[in-house]
């Protein structure tokens, strides 16, 4: 028979200290792994707790990190961006603060450069089939809706 796996304090706080390592993480994210090694209510407070204190754990840290890379990776907008952290239970001042790090400007030129981009590659000989895949795309990246009706009428 299966027997699951049971693990010390020390043990746990162990792995996750090599888990916070590897890349950040948000709360949610270890409070959810140490779950799954099974560890009481008590355990997982206590080795959140210390995570924080020796800063492998940094919500700031962490919301900065998904925004710089997802932005810059996925070209994803703020609305996404922010749709993404609520659900991984990032406060709205840290959101807030992360996405400041995003120049004006770069996320305007990010915004056109994806934009037409996908208008090239769209394969449609209906103008209003064009401009809705357009949209579409637009609105599942996460930008803000006058921007992408904005550049939609722009651009057929």
């Amino acid at each position: 028979m299966f027997t699951k796996k049971t693990y010390t304090v020390d043990e746990a706080l162990k792995r996750m200290e090599s888990y916070c390592s590897y890349q950040e993480r948000c709360h949610k994210e270890v409070i959810q792994k140490l779950r799954d090694m099974y560890m009481i209510p008590e355990a997982i407070d206590h080795i959140v707790v210390k995570l924080m204190q020796d800063n492998f754990l940094n919500e700031e840290r962490y919301a900065k990190a998904f925004v710089s890379g997802k932005f810059r990776i996925k070209k994803w907008g703020k609305q996404r961006l922010t749709r993404e952290l609520k659900q991984k239970d990032i406060g709205k001042t840290l959101i807030t603060m992360a996405l400041q790090t995003i120049s004006d400007q770069e996320y305007m030129e990010t915004f056109h450069a994806l934009a037409e981009k996908k208008a090239e590659s769209i394969k449609e000989t209906n103008v209003l089939k064009k401009k809705k895949k357009l949209a579409d795309y637009l609105f599942y990246r996460g930008w803000e809706s006058h921007l992408v009706y904005d550049k939609v009428n722009e651009v057929f």
